[in-house]
């Protein structure tokens, strides 16, 4: 098959291409330099493009368009790749399909993809009978809309009421709204900056959390009559360090408010039957205790590291749930994090964490007897799926790898038998032709890094193959090897998918998490470039044909190690990134700051100031050569302002000794999260996969 001379053009670099094809490349944007001032701890700090934070300034709205039609530009070679990839993607894709129901009372949920279609329809029908009735048609309400998302969706325990969130702008502020299931009307009833969301047992009383305007800090707790004015205020948050969350208990008995910092917990409660009753403390808070709490059987199970860093579990009575009434329920085991409890009549489901895997552990209330459902792979996800019923004898779990789709199992649990109830549907993939492996590579400090691997079975093993290399590392968030129809696309053109645990991850544990932020956060950054060494050392890779990508935090961890070793990367995308730490963390003003001194530091101490210094990606650019970049933000981004990815790229262009192109995409209508329709999502990956491939020496441009 004769390829187009624009696919052709793939193999050479970007900027390149342009003048292959004709015509001389565009030139970037240039950020106007209009130095902000500050001094602090005796240093002066100097910010040549603050004002790039000035959303409502014309001026910076041209200045994005401008990058938008810099990277069109540059990218219009591959416009061609970006198409083949796409459908490739949508081909693989069962745009029509159903979720697996679950059970709530006399009801069974599911959602609904209809091909063409960017967004799931809710459904619902009785248990044995009747037909399915539609409780939300998320495309009809997200017509007219650039950006539409959903948050909570709660039904009420009598099935006639439906509490739900929407967001239409990216920014994360969710609009609570009510409707009521036996006539279709939607409610008066409205709470803006909405979080959690929580039902009485009255099915008329709401539970909420609300966020503050600025901050985005969740520091209310509200009940709610459904169909009145009745609204009252119960809590409010005064620490700065701390949000709030409300849950309930999966027997229904006890609603639980929740404050939480990065590294201490505070817990209330009030019961699920009677709203009115006063909101009680159950634990305080105090320095560097976590825990978890829930309800059962008329007592408190409190997961806690208080003595256990990777957590246990105690039971108090409810009316006594102080330290000095607490019961063993499970045990501290060092080599095992217990990462949650999920309480049922007669079993209890404990997921565990053990050498950078996950586990599910069924405990038998009754004789305590307990066993691991086993896995088939020896590099795998393992999760619970939806299970609502308290008196389940059957729970639903998800298992995938980086080879096997996503699929969900009933589990009987006292026979332990499993049946497979779906698996994805991915069109022309066979697993046989895959394979996923682990190594664990040494960083300089001795530590063992566990990385996965995933590509096709006879992928050369002598340096010649490209490698998308991906991590995150922040927050103690694990990112488990899970399966990725789109990753395909990549692994047909002989790419080889690795995933790397580095350190601040919470995979392998809490002292992985501790070993990798506050003052050790550069461990994050130098495990990545040492697991990027040992791969190219390996012959796995090499240094032309290594690309690195990660998002938020992860785009963090991209923008750090450019600038520390960017001779080993040919190319970089950062996803939404956090690179202008410091003018961030300085500004306790902005969304999430102070929520995360205990996370990275408070720069206004000189010590922490002087650490995140260190690292920080927009005070490290230097006058070197860089590797290709791709920078995406989102204008109404929440989390990671559209201003950080692009004042980075704006330093980095007026500093940098190369004329590799760096490319900046803003997505004007999304948030953090980028497009909220599938589709949109899925052009997004084949822009990036394009952008990836054109750099890769002699590049295979088809599967």
């Amino acid at each position: 098959m004769r390829l187009s001379l624009a696919l052709l053009l793939i193999a050479a670099p970007l900027g390149a291409q342009i003048t292959q094809s004709g015509g001389a490349p565009p030139s970037p944007p240039v950020a106007a330099k209009r130095p902000q001032v500050t001094k602090i701890h005796g240093y002066t700090r100097v910010d040549d493009y603050y004002w790039l934070r000035e959303k409502t300034n014309p001026e910076v709205r041209q200045h994005l368009e401008a990058e938008n039609a810099y990277t069109e530009a540059l990218m219009k070679p591959t416009e061609a790749l970006q198409k083949k990839l796409y459908e490739e993607m949508v081909a693989r894709i069962k745009q029509t399909d159903e979720t697996v129901p679950y059970r709530r009372g006399e009801w069974l949920y599911w959602s609904k993809t209809t091909e063409g279609k960017q967004y799931p329809t809710l459904l619902r029908r009785r248990v044995n009978k009747g037909e399915p009735e539609v409780l939300l048609d998320v495309n009809a309400m997200a017509a007219g809309h650039g950006f539409f998302a959903l948050g909570g969706v709660n039904v009420s325990d009598d099935g006639n009421l439906l509490a739900y969130s929407i967001d239409t702008t990216g920014y994360r502020q969710y609009l609570l709204q009510v409707k009521d299931l036996r006539t279709g009307a939607v409610l008066s009833d409205r709470m803006p900056r909405v979080g959690s969301i929580v039902w009485a047992r009255d099915n008329h009383t709401l539970f909420l959390t609300t966020e503050d305007s600025v901050t985005k800090r969740s520091d209310k707790f509200w009940k709610h009559r459904v169909g009145t004015d009745s609204t009252t205020l119960l809590y409010t948050e005064p620490d700065e360090l701390f949000d709030v969350g409300a849950s309930r208990s999966r027997d229904g008995a006890m609603i639980f408010l929740t404050s939480y910092a990065k590294t201490m917990t505070e817990a209330r409660y009030l019961p699920a039957d009677h709203p009115d009753d006063t909101l009680r403390l159950a634990l305080k808070r105090e320095k560097d205790h976590e825990f978890s709490i829930d309800e059962d059987e008329g007592r408190f199970y409190i997961r806690t590291n208080k003595g256990a860093k990777n957590f246990r579990v105690v039971s108090a009575p409810i009316a006594t749930p102080d330290e000095t009434h607490w019961k063993p329920f499970i045990a501290h085991d060092p080599a095992v994090k217990i990462e949650d409890l999920d309480f049922f009549a007669g079993t209890v489901v404990v997921s565990e964490r053990q050498n950078g895997l996950t586990y599910l552990r069924l405990i038998d209330k009754k004789t305590g007897a307990s066993h691991r459902i086993s896995t088939p792979e020896p590099v795998y996800a393992l999760s619970l799926g939806n299970n609502r019923e308290y008196a389940a004898d059957t729970l639903q779990f998800i298992y995938n790898s980086l080879v096997t789709p996503a699929s969900t199992f009933a589990y009987a649990i006292e026979s332990r038998q499993r049946t497979l109830l779906k698996q994805q549907d991915v069109y022309n993939y066979d697993r046989a032709r895959f394979e996923s492996k682990r190594v664990w590579v040494p960083a300089r400090d001795g530590t063992r890094v566990p990385v996965a691997l995933v590509y096709r079975k006879g992928t050369p093993m002598d340096g010649s193959a490209p490698m998308l290399l991906y991590a995150y590392g922040s927050y103690g968030a694990s990112i488990d090897p899970t399966f990725s129809p789109t990753r395909l696309s990549l692994l047909d053109r002989g790419f080889i998918f690795a995933l790397a645990s580095i350190r601040g991850g919470g995979e392998l544990g809490e002292p992985w998490r501790d070993a990798g932020r506050m003052m050790k956060k550069m461990n994050t950054f130098t495990d990545f470039i040492d697991v990027a060494a040992y791969l190219e050392k390996h012959r796995y890779t090499s240094a032309d044909r290594m690309m690195i990508q990660g998002g938020s935090a992860g785009g963090l961890l991209i923008g750090a190690v450019v600038n520390m070793a960017p001779d080993l990367f040919k190319a970089a995308v950062a996803q939404v990134p956090f690179v202008d730490v410091m003018n961030t963390m300085l500004d306790a003003s902005l969304p999430l700051t102070t929520s995360e001194y205990i996370e990275w530091g408070n720069p206004n101490e000189k010590a922490a100031y002087d650490y995140m210094m260190k690292y920080s990606p927009y005070d490290n650019v230097k006058a070197q050569a860089y590797p290709y970049m791709l920078v995406e933000v989102s204008y109404n981004d929440s989390q990671v302002p559209y201003w950080e990815g692009t004042k980075f790229a704006a330093r980095i262009r007026a500093t940098k000794t190369d004329e590799k192109p760096l490319l900046v995409k803003a997505n004007l209508g999304a948030g953090h999260g980028g497009a909220s329709g599938r589709y949109d999502r899925w052009k997004e990956i084949a822009f990036e996969y394009a952008f990836m491939i054109s750099h890769v020496p002699d590049a295979r441009l088809t599967p």
